[in-house]
């Protein structure tokens, strides 16, 4: 049955995980950007950090057994949504996992043996694509995968970073989950030419100066994570500030001013959803929109003295 296009749809649960590497010598680490294939029907062409939406299997009770390092409850604490099941707790850091391997050749796991996933190994390497494109086909599994090469998911090397929800304008939406993790130091990102077609790997501050010269094509999610994550000087200083920050919901909401198109955020002074509003900061950006073609983020105060 066909959704009646009178009422929002409801959003799809998602995952996607924002890989980050120190560079010796450099000013700050960098990040992984994928661009989105121009055919895909939602945010094609874009640059975007790997994952997808949460998949049924995902959620198999049997993953439990190779998933490591937090518990249910830790993950639901960590998400800052006790309200989900044990299943779907560890359903959205698996489904995290899954679609950064199908999307870019990382695996986020390791031997159960102890060691790590060494991808420099030509024969390993090219075993593992061949599983990545079958998990990709549906004709594999996670699990079946950690049987077969007896590995363990480290949880605990995955930490909620923010929370995305698409708002209810949108014909499709996501509840999309943005989870942090290092990239592992013996494997390289690889995009699967499929749904990805190129990879890159950039600073935040790059990133944002070429979404500003319109090189860098970001959607509202990316160039807002991107923004917050160019506060971090270092990795551990991002891992240590998400770890003792609650994620809290992001729901934008439509501007109503007819002059331009765009988005208020949650700490917008004239946002206006009461069950996601958050206090106002006035030194961070809180509205996004959409100039010459590309998203642009200002503050309330700059755009409202604004000509």
């Amino acid at each position: 049955m066909k959704n009646d296009i009178s009422r929002p749809s409801e959003p799809l649960d998602a995952a996607t995980v924002i890989l980050v590497r120190e560079m010796p010598h450099a000013e700050q680490f960098e990040v992984l950007l994928m661009r989105r294939h121009e055919k895909q029907n939602f945010m094609g062409k874009a640059f975007v950090f790997p994952g997808g939406r949460l998949d049924n299997e995902d959620c198999n009770p049997g993953l439990m057994d190779y998933a490591i390092g937090i518990s249910a409850e830790e993950a639901k604490q960590r998400l800052n949504e006790e309200g989900l099941s044990d299943e779907k707790a560890i359903g959205l850091y698996v489904a995290a996992i899954r679609e950064t391997f199908e999307e870019s050749g990382v695996l986020l796991a390791v031997p159960a043996s102890g060691g790590c996933i060494d991808f420099k190994d030509p024969a390993l390497y090219n075993r593992f694509l061949a599983y990545r494109k079958r998990i990709h086909r549906s004709e594999m599994t996670l699990a079946d995968l950690a049987k077969t090469e007896r590995l363990v998911f480290t949880l605990d090397r995955v930490t909620p970073f923010a929370r995305w929800i698409t708002p209810d304008f949108e014909p499709k939406r996501f509840d999309t989950r943005f989870l942090l993790a290092r990239m592992p130091s013996l494997q390289t990102p690889i995009h699967d030419a499929v749904e990805m077609t190129e990879t890159l790997w950039i600073t935040t501050r790059e990133a944002l100066c070429r979404q500003e010269a319109g090189d860098l094509l970001l959607f509202p999610p990316t160039l807002k994570t991107l923004e917050e994550l160019s506060r971090f000087a270092s990795v551990p200083e991002l891992f240590a500030f998400a770890a003792s920050c609650p994620i809290q919901p992001v729901l934008p909401q439509a501007l109503s001013d007819g002059k331009m198109r765009g988005i208020k955020l949650p700490h917008d002074p004239e946002y206006t959803i009461a069950a996601y509003r958050q206090p106002h900061r006035p030194e961070e950006t809180s509205r996004i929109v959409l100039v010459d073609g590309r998203f642009k983020a200002l503050t309330f105060e700059e755009l409202n003295n604004e000509p």
